[in-house]
């Protein structure tokens, strides 16, 4: 199976009751490297080079985190600033990055109704991580739709297990290279691609 790189950033995990418990099940998957920023960086004095490494060893970058003020925590941002170098991700000799994929799985509080164009919060998900995917555009990557797990601050103990199983079984088809990633790129997100009702 293909290595998953999951970059997991969260400030405050002993609040968050789902990616406690993501970061659980992430812990039994052996295909999977968890790098988890905050545990790693508590002052957010980043080591490029351990973080280059990293993302050369990995076919996938997953962006794990909390949907902070329609965006990432902070330590995402650090990371970005620091690790993906002029010459090195991006620019005329900037090629180590190319060809690898990206993209971002986050928790949200709001409902996910709340999201889409016209409604409370005006646009969707994937537009509000627009910045993520220019990123990896310059960074000559494939950006792919985010995976989703909404309306977090509803979601009885039983709906939480049943979503985390249902992103366990994205990562490990990811993985195992069941998607064509050119037919999934342009969707609005990865979820639909593990029916809801579906038994796990």
């Amino acid at each position: 199976m293909t290595r998953l790189l999951i970059q997991f950033a969260h400030p405050a995990l002993e609040k968050s009751r789902v990616n406690r418990l993501i970061l659980s099940m992430l812990k039994t998957l052996d295909f999977v490297t968890i790098n988890d920023l905050y545990e790693n960086y508590p002052d957010f004095d980043i080591d490029i080079d351990r973080e280059q490494q990293l993302l050369l060893d990995h076919e996938y970058v997953i962006l794990q985190h909390p949907f902070y003020w329609y965006s990432s925590p902070a330590i995402i941002k650090q990371w970005e600033d620091l690790v993906l170098e002029h010459g090195w991700a991006y620019g005329r000799e900037g090629v180590a990055l190319t060809g690898k994929k990206m993209m971002n799985a986050v928790t949200v509080g709001g409902r996910h109704e709340a999201y889409r164009e016209g409604s409370f919060n005006r646009f969707t998900i994937r537009q509000f991580l627009a910045p993520f995917d220019q990123t990896a555009n310059l960074c000559k990557m494939t950006y792919l739709p985010p995976f989703i797990i909404s309306g977090t601050h509803r979601l009885t103990d039983e709906m939480i297990r049943h979503h985390v199983s249902r992103y366990q079984q994205f990562l490990e088809m990811l993985a195992s290279g069941q998607f064509d990633i050119n037919a999934v790129k342009n969707l609005e997100n990865l979820n639909d691609l593990i029916p809801l009702n579906q038994p796990l």
